[in-house]
C-alpha cells in the first residue's frame, strides 16, 4: 500500500495519501514500525491485516517521482503491480470523500502518472482520497 505524495511537504492535501498511511499504520499497531528504506528511497513498515502481509510505503521523492519508490519496493518484496494500492489525493472529488479505481489512466495525476511509468502498467488499485479545489 503506497501513499502517495510530496515527502518534504508532508501535512498538504496533495500529500493525504501518506496522511491516509500514517493513520493505518496506528490502527494496524505498527506506527512504531516505519523505516527508511534506502533501497527504494521509502519509508516502510510491514503490518499483517486479516491474514494478509502488507508492506505500508511512503516514498521519500516529490510526487512525480513517486513511481520510482513503488517501483524499487515492487522488486524487493516480488509484488506485482496488480498486488499495490495506490493511495492519492483527488482534486475531482470533495473533501473527504473517497472512491476505489481499478486501473486506467492517470487523469493528470503525477504520482500515479510516475507509478504507472516505473511499474509499466495501470493495473494497481487506487483509493482516492477528495481534496476538493481549495
Amino acid at each position: 500500500v503506497a501513499g502517495l505524495g510530496n515527502y518534504g511537504l508532508r501535512g498538504t492535501r496533495h500529500s493525504v495519501g501518506m496522511e491516509v498511511l500514517d493513520r493505518l499504520a496506528r490502527q494496524l499497531a505498527v506506527a512504531e514500525g516505519w523505516r527508511a528504506d534506502r533501497r527504494c528511497c521509502a519509508d516502510t513498515a510491514l503490518a499483517v491485516a486479516h491474514g494478509l502481509e502488507l508492506v505500508l510505503l511512503k516514498p521519500r521523492r516529490l510526487m512525480n517521482l513517486n513511481g520510482l519508490s513503488v517501483a524499487s519496493a515492487a522488486d524487493i518484496y516480488n509484488l506485482r503491480p496488480e498486488d499495490i494500492y495506490l493511495v492519492h489525493d483527488d482534486l475531482d472529488k470533495a473533501l473527504g470523500s473517497v472512491a476505489i479505481k481499478l486501473g486506467g489512466s492517470a487523469r493528470g495525476h503525477n504520482g500515479v502518472r510516475s507509478c504507472i511509468s516505473a511499474l509499466n502498467s495501470n493495473e494497481m488499485t487506487r483509493l482516492r482520497v477528495g481534496i476538493g479545489r481549495p
